[in-house]
């Protein structure tokens, strides 16, 4: 029995509760709370935001070489941070460069809600690298007046004007990445990937014209450039050394270089080294060159992640953000997670897809446990916690994929801290206790089957085009929802007791469909305001698929909607059932994405996905009130100091820990500035 416990709490720290852009913390018991011990995980808490620290386990194990790579790796992805600011927006570095001078040159009253409000402002744009909301898209309002502002310019003698200033008190510019029906969703976003006036169709009659030298193997077109439109010309500035952002992509070039000269391995090495090509010259196939080998690069302790990487951002699904993580491999828990990547042909085999959208080889499915050593862009601050790349649907059919789960990011949630939420939303003392006892591993197996087996399942229809072209502003949703749908389906199968992954499928998958189901038509919901529709991808993919099964259940009273002393409840009556109809709903999500029925994913995802139920929400919200813990969570990182001898040699690199959350940001921005031509 001891034996049994000390593995389970093993394997709870393996998995994952969240998939790659879905940073949100578990709502869990207070009863699960872990002793944080000496390491204090958390930094401070504003607005709707909570900052943790994390720790880097196992670093005194690596040898110097190996330390020198992790730190020319971080190096590297911090040198692009402010890439990912102006693709966020086109006057975040202006407004940022301009609020960090009065934050650190202005000398007046500090302790009127004004300077207060100011500093909160501060934070919240620093978290999400720019002045929009990192998850809702919405632009992030101040709690202070555009005269108190000009006020604290005159006062720090900063220059603030025009556009600059005014977008931070109008209704320009509203919503970063806007999803909505029946718009121009490009014309609508105030992403910086697209220039002014370009629309929709500029975008796609644009791509329409572009051909792969091999249509098996699709360029990944638009990934790494904006779209801008001149003199009634649509054209691309990419992203490359001498190009746009080449002062930056050259700094990231030199440490990549380093690192390449540090490498575990050649094909480690030679995986650099096209890494760096592809930055000098921006050439797409040298992109999937790169991609291919990154993919068969399994060997060694130091691994990467590092680029124009996930499309979240962009409306139609094109452009990537930039995004860096460096990553130190686990290689005890990897071992004991091989299972599942080792048996990932038996998941395709017994899934209920259609034959003919089943893969026949599912090759090169690797899953590996990680600490994080640095983060940077996309992925910094808020961070995922788990990835699986590359994003190339060919690439993962032909040579297979890399998953990961951020052990010590783990962690550090698991030691953080916990709202006590679970209590006020499950509907009896059962769920409450399926929760308690298994909602944790639920959670980190169903993410690690969504990121193993699900992204790595199914195949398109020969003919069939890249979803993004396909499913256009429903791509980067239905693929969410359909790696969801896989996970769910396996939860509640016997094989996870079979691989000596669980003790009790059953009750396991119990749990795990019960949170999933509250989740999906409830508690995500405090994450919006009143009156809101749903627009991030995670949360509409939780919702269409909550709201599926709930309505066509509902002649079975498979999913009861429960009143119960004036509150609302959903509660599963037939798990039996239900597993069956998340079936049915992953047979039609791989049909819809396998044929490019984009009818059909609009109605799925509109009518599921996106309207939310008013009455519930305000209810959610107003239950929600009693809770102070922060819906939203992110991270400083660790600082990797360098320590070096007279003739300039490295000969060690210690870890410490940034004063606190401001202290990190102002050190970024004064040592990792590299665009001046935007600033």
């Amino acid at each position: 029995m001891k034996l049994k416990t000390m593995l389970s709490l093993a394997l709870l720290a393996a998995f994952l509760w969240s998939c790659k852009t879905d940073k949100d913390e578990p709502i869990v018991a207070e009863e699960t709370k872990k002793e944080a011990g000496a390491f204090d995980y958390n930094v401070e808490q504003f607005a709707d935001l909570k900052i943790l620290r994390y720790q880097i386990n196992g670093w005194d194990k690596l040898t110097l070489k190996e330390q020198k790579l992790v730190y020319y790796l971080t190096q590297a992805g911090l040198a692009g941070r402010d890439m990912m600011w102006d693709q966020n927006y086109r006057h975040n570095l202006k407004i940022r460069n301009a609020l960090e001078k009065i934050y650190t040159s202005y000398e007046g009253d500090k302790s009127t809600d004004d300077w207060k409000a100011f500093e909160v402002y501060l934070k919240r744009v620093w978290f999400s690298n720019g002045i929009h909301h990192h998850y809702s898209n919405d632009k992030i309002k101040p709690d202070f007046s555009s005269d108190y502002l000009n006020e604290l310019l005159i006062a720090t003698n900063t220059t603030l004007a025009g556009d600059a200033f005014s977008v931070i008190f109008n209704d320009e510019d509203s919503k970063k990445v806007n999803q909505a029906k029946g718009v121009d969703n490009v014309l609508l976003s105030a992403v910086n990937f697209y220039g002014p006036n370009v629309t929709n169709k500029d975008v796609e009659d644009f791509y329409a014209k572009k051909q792969s030298p091999n249509p098996d193997r699709p360029l990944s077109f638009g990934l790494n450039s904006q779209l801008v439109k001149e003199d009634g010309v649509v054209k691309e500035r990419v992203y490359k050394s001498g190009g746009l952002y080449g002062s930056a992509i050259d700094e990231v070039v030199k440490w990549l270089e380093k690192a390449q000269g540090v490498a575990e391995n050649k094909a480690q090495g030679d995986a650099l080294g096209l890494l760096i090509e592809y930055y000098k010259t921006g050439d797409l196939q040298i992109w999937d060159d790169y991609n291919v080998a990154w993919t068969a690069a399994t060997d060694g302790n130091v691994d990467y992640i590092n680029s124009f990487i996930e499309v979240y951002n962009d409306p139609l699904g094109y452009r990537g953000s930039y995004e860096n993580i460096v990553e130190i491999n686990d290689f005890d828990m990897s071992q004991k997670m091989k299972v599942l990547s080792d048996n990932a042909q038996w998941f395709e085999d017994n899934s209920p897809l259609m034959d003919e959208h089943k893969k026949k080889n599912v090759v090169g499915v690797t899953y590996k446990v990680v600490t994080v050593a640095g983060e940077a862009g996309d992925a910094s601050p808020s961070t995922p916690i788990g990835v699986n790349l590359p994003n190339a649907n060919w690439i993962r059919k032909e040579v297979g994929s890399k998953s990961v789960s951020l052990g010590n990011i783990i962690q550090a949630y698991n030691n953080s801290g916990s709202s006590g939420r679970l209590k006020e939303f499950v509907h009896d003392d059962e769920e409450y206790n399926l929760e308690k006892e298994h909602g944790q591993l639920a959670d980190k197996l169903h993410t690690a089957l969504h990121e193993v087996i699900g992204h790595a399942s199914g195949q398109l229809n020969p003919g069939v085009g890249e979803t993004k072209e396909t499913l256009k502003n429903y791509a980067s949703t239905l693929e969410e929802g359909r790696a969801d749908l896989v996970g769910l389906y396996y939860l509640y199968d016997s094989k996870l007791q079979e691989l000596g992954l669980v003790e009790d499928w059953k009750e396991v998958g119990m749990a795990a469909y019960d949170g999933y189901i509250r989740n999906g038509l409830m508690t995500q919901l405090i994450r919006l305001n009143l009156g809101d529709d749903v627009e991030e991808a995670h949360m509409r993919n939780r919702q269409w698929v909550s709201a599926w099964v709930f309505e066509k259940g509902a002649a079975d009273n498979v999913i009861e909607k429960v009143t119960k002393d004036g509150k609302t409840y959903f509660n599963i009556n037939d798990y039996d059932k239900l597993h069956e109809l998340f079936g049915e709903l992953l047979r039609e999500t791989q049909r819809i994405k396998s044929e490019g029925d984009f009818e059909a994913c609009e109605a799925l995802v509109e009518g599921y996905g996106v309207k939310v139920d008013q009455a519930i929400h305000a209810e959610v919200l107003e239950r929600n009130k009693q809770f102070t813990s922060a819906p939203y969570s992110g991270f400083v990182n660790p600082v990797l100091v360098p320590e070096m001898d007279e003739n300039g040699e490295i000969t060690a690199i210690k870890v410490t820990q940034p004063a606190g959350f401001p202290e990190q940001m102002l050190d970024y921005s004064k040592n990792y500035s590299f665009l001046p031509e935007v600033n």
